[in-house]
């Protein structure tokens, strides 16, 4: 079995450094020169840059908007409040001239009942 290449640690052991001086090669082919790598750099930054001012916007946005909603939530509560406020008036007026109406007529028919 040792004449077969690929089959004594030899063998393994050689082809284990030719792929690792392979990899590092096509890495090395990989690697950025300085300057690409510097305009990528800044391109990064400036999109960086660009998305921490959107998020910052779209924050400013979102807090405008939840004091508008809480300004729209006090002034419905408001609204609600003087509606009932005006339903609670309406019904103890209501009652108040049922009870004159009541008592008008309990004198009516009181006056007309001592005539006799």
């Amino acid at each position: 079995m040792s004449g077969i290449p690929g089959y004594n640690f030899n063998d393994r052991l050689e082809a284990q450094k030719e792929a690792k001086l392979a990899m590092l090669k096509r890495a090395k082919e990989k690697q950025l020169d300085p300057e690409t790598r510097k305009k990528k750099l800044e391109e990064r930054a400036r999109i960086n840059e660009a998305r921490a001012k959107r998020q910052s916007e779209k924050e400013a946005k979102r807090a405008e908007e939840k004091a508008r909603k809480e300004a729209e939530e006090r002034e419905a509560e408001r609204k609600q409040a003087l509606a009932e406020e005006a339903r609670n008036k309406a019904a103890a007026q209501l009652k108040t001239a049922q009870k004159a109406r009541r008592d008008a007529r309990y004198a009516a028919r009181k006056a007309r009942n001592t005539r006799r």
